[in-house]
């Protein structure tokens, strides 16, 4: 007795392996496309009511920090500093979420280390 394979397996395996390739090709082409929009952006986050601005890349690089002059307390260098890190912090946790938000959607959740 013959064992029969539904029709579409066993021919064209070739041809799966090369489509699969392809799309293998644009996916990784969309991911770097979508790096490029990403490094160019620019995402700001503020602390303290404001009193601190903080401006990241999307390369994940400080930018520039605006500092209110009424916060700045030589007596109390602790609380500026966190109001800076909480900023900065929030800045590039948004920075973060985004590139993952993206790499998601162009992968459809595939994770494939070293991909992106």
């Amino acid at each position: 007795m013959k064992a029969r394979l539904p029709q579409g397996y066993g021919s064209g395996g070739a041809n799966s392996i090369q489509q699969l390739a392809r799309q293998a090709q644009k996916m990784q082409d969309d991911i770097d496309a979508a790096n490029e929009q990403l490094e160019a952006k620019e995402y700001t986050a503020t602390s303290g009511g404001e009193a601190v601005t903080v401006v990241v890349t999307g390369k994940m690089e400080l930018k520039s920090i605006d500092i209110k002059p009424e916060v700045v307390d030589p007596d109390d260098i602790e609380m500026l500093s966190d109001l800076i890190m909480a900023a900065a912090n929030e800045a590039l946790r948004t920075a973060t979420q985004e590139r993952s938000e993206t790499m998601e959607k162009i992968s459809g959740g595939l994770n494939v280390p070293g991909l992106f």
